[in-house]
């Protein structure tokens, strides 16, 4: 599977990487972290070079509970970053992680390639056809409610057929609209309880019927260091474990803090398969 990043064709038959930098002050592990022009650029360079394929800017947290900030503050994050990198990386493949049509489309115009949209459109209900104007692939995932409402939203019959009909009901609206290239994101540590993210995690070869590259968000989070009873700080090596499942079970792309154990441990799986 290919995707198109202004005109850029990426093959996803080969897992790749995409590197965090997050523009927010209260990430749950690198939030405020990255405060000034020197500290992107080293830090994406750093990503870059140690193997990303794309670089993922967000600057609105998605933690559980985190404080919801407007549009205003997130483009003032964000905006003159995107211009920045663009610049001094002209090949660089960004994502921008924006739930808003009016981010994406600002981004998009500023030189970005992808949008990643925690919401599949449930909190925009114009984001579907500002990609569809756009022509850029989109990375949709699951989640309940919104960042400060999801962990009390757990509760499912099935969640692995519920999370296989809110896919298959997005793509199907998303293809109407004249979307074109979409990945999947099962949303772990969104409306997902500890033990349902391990379930998650454990039958994710599940959803390689619906046809779309599937990403996995599993880097330092929750699931990782309550299990191990640790602390962000502390999760790679639980991290590099679950890319490691991820790819396993058929994920496309680990989106990840720590770009070179992420490709470690994508030289194994490669290893293994050959």
């Amino acid at each position: 599977m290919t995707i198109n990043c202004h005109g850029k064709l990426i093959n996803l038959d080969s897992p790749k990487i995409m590197g965090i930098l997050n523009l927010t002050p209260d990430s749950f592990y690198d939030g405020g972290r990255y405060k000034n022009e020197q500290d992107f650029l080293q830090q994406t360079e750093k990503m870059l070079s140690e193997g990303a394929t794309f670089i993922d800017l967000g600057a609105y947290s998605s933690r559980p509970g985190a404080k919801n900030i407007s549009e205003e503050e997130e483009l003032q994050r964000i905006i003159p970053v995107v211009e920045l990198l663009i610049k001094e990386f002209p090949e660089i493949i960004l994502s921008i992680d924006t739930f808003r049509s009016k981010i994406a489309q600002q981004t998009i115009e500023a030189g970005a390639a992808i949008i990643n949209d925690i919401s599949a459109g449930n909190l925009d209900d114009t984001m579907f056809e500002k990609i569809a104007h756009l022509q850029v692939p989109y990375i949709m995932m699951h989640m309940k409610g919104n960042p400060q409402t999801m962990q009390k939203q757990t509760d499912y019959k099935n969640m692995l057929q519920e999370i296989t009909y809110y896919f298959s009901q997005k793509i199907k609206e998303a293809r109407a609209f004249g979307i074109n290239d979409i990945i999947i994101d099962p949303g772990f540590g969104f409306s997902k309880t500890n033990q349902q993210n391990f379930s998650l995690l454990r039958e994710m070869k599940f959803f390689e019927h619906i046809n779309c590259p599937t990403l996995a968000g599993l880097s330092r989070k929750s699931m990782i260091y309550k299990t191990l009873n640790t602390s962000p700080d502390q999760a790679l090596n639980g991290t590099s474990v679950l890319n490691t499942i991820a790819l396993l079970n058929g994920a496309s792309i680990l989106r990840v803090h720590d770009v070179k154990p992420a490709k470690e441990c994508i030289s194994l799986f490669e290893q293994l398969n050959n």
